[in-house]
């Protein structure tokens, strides 16, 4: 009788042990298998696309309206899957950075090396337009000095990881490097040259008088704290910029259907000069974002307009958005807003003739 009992116990040692042993977490497992399914659905947008428009809409191809509607159903899910993927990839990076890491960086670093990890950091650490003044603050409570800041200021929204992504998605390596070295550059020249001017007087007095409460250091996440922290983003940012993504999508649809290429290239060619600061004063005034920006972007290079030109126009849109400016109003005097603005759109408009010269 004990022996059988004792036999009877080996044998469910095995399904214990077997129940003891650590498990996948839903999240992660959910996380796998997403991932292990999204290039497969994503290389098959091109061929949906043109089955929805051509034989189920029954839309004739080559033609002005087959051309949109087919550009339409491919950009949108495309768009948004990329969108998705790197708003996720980015919000984990994200996760190990807070606006007190972030300052505790830049303080007491010289003015160069400064100004070249500030606009590193603008890539990585979160910022929106909202954030613009609390962070100003910050910044200069930490005494760091004013052209690192703008050196932050201007990396954070120009070399949008969004745009970056994207770009990559849809134009290969090679336009996404170019916008990310582009962009880094003019904000370390702008950052340079801001600090070199000595324009400390022109933030408003009432920021140098106000002392920042220390806040509370984030807590260190673990891996579970860190994909929550990553799908919240994802929630966040695609919740808030869809509108703009879908309207962005519906105008590059327009342009690639009904624009003459031969008109879009005299208008934003290599041989309109005045194309270029024309892009810049049309695109400092759009309040737009990355992922309502990029469809255009692709449509207009799609029609024959040169690539400093739209360069030129995506980062005016991107980089100098009103809503920023409007805010910063709040913490520095009308002259430092018109240098910082004017410094900014004079780098973006000679990226855009150096790269229409050797493009």
């Amino acid at each position: 009788m004990n022996h059988s009992v004792n036999e009877k116990c080996a044998c469910l040692a095995p399904e214990s042990a077997a129940v003891a042993r650590p498990r996948l977490p839903v999240k992660s497992v959910l996380l796998i298998l997403s991932l292990a399914a999204w290039w497969p659905l994503y290389s098959q947008l091109l061929p949906f696309s043109q089955w929805l428009t051509y034989n189920l809409l029954g839309l004739a191809p080559q033609t002005h309206m087959g051309e949109a509607v087919a550009f339409f159903f491919y950009d949108t899910p495309k768009v948004f899957m990329l969108l998705v993927l790197v708003v996720f990839g980015v919000g984990l990076i994200r996760s190990f950075f807070t606006p007190e890491r972030t300052r505790a960086i830049l303080a007491g670093k010289r003015e160069i090396l400064g100004n070249i990890l500030a606009a590193l950091l603008g890539v990585a650490t979160p910022f929106c337009t909202c954030s613009a003044v609390p962070l100003f603050i910050g910044f200069v409570e930490a005494g760091i000095p004013l052209g690192v800041t703008f050196a932050f200021l201007i990396s954070a929204p120009m070399v949008n990881e969004i745009a970056l992504a994207l770009l990559f998605g849809m134009f290969g390596w090679r336009i996404a490097l170019i916008y990310l070295a582009t962009g880094l550059i003019i904000a370390m020249v702008s950052g340079w040259v801001i600090g070199r001017l000595h324009l400390e007087r022109q933030v408003e007095d009432w920021v140098y008088e106000i002392r920042v409460e220390k806040t509370a250091t984030m807590p260190e996440l673990n891996w579970s704290g860190r994909l929550d922290y990553a799908g919240r983003a994802v929630r966040d940012i695609v919740g808030k910029v869809w509108p703009y993504l879908v309207v962005g999508i519906a105008v590059g649809a327009g342009i690639h259907g009904y624009v003459p290429e031969g008109m879009m290239a005299s208008i934003m060619g290599n041989d309109a000069w005045w194309s270029i600061p024309l892009a810049v004063l049309i695109g400092v005034p759009i309040y737009s974002n990355a992922a309502g920006i990029i469809p255009v972007v692709q449509a207009l290079l799609g029609k024959g307009a040169a690539l400093g030109t739209v360069l030129a126009f995506m980062m005016s849109v991107i980089g100098l958005s009103l809503p920023e400016v409007i805010i910063l109003r709040r913490v520095l005097k009308p002259q430092l807003i018109g240098v910082f603005v004017g410094v900014v759109a004079l780098g973006i408009i000679i990226v855009g003739f150096v790269f229409n010269a050797v493009f």
